[in-house]
């Protein structure tokens, strides 16, 4: 059986392994991976979509960058 499956895995794909019993998607990574995801995405400014540059657009006093010939 384990020769038939493999071939039936590589014809078919294998079957997803990130659903619980619910059907939601369900990593599996450790608490402490997504505590550091969270606090990198709310304490580094550099993550954070509202000092984003094009959110800037059209204020006062920002300056444009001078073209290259």
């Amino acid at each position: 059986m384990g020769l038939f499956k493999g071939v039936l895995d590589f014809l078919f794909g294998k079957d997803p392994d990130i659903f619980d019993e619910n059907g939601n998607v369900l990593h599996k990574f450790p608490k402490k991976k997504w505590d550091a995801w969270q606090n990198r995405l709310r304490m580094d400014p550099t993550y954070n979509w509202r000092n984003h540059t094009g959110t800037q657009a059209g204020k006062r006093g920002t300056q444009t960058p001078e073209r290259k010939p």
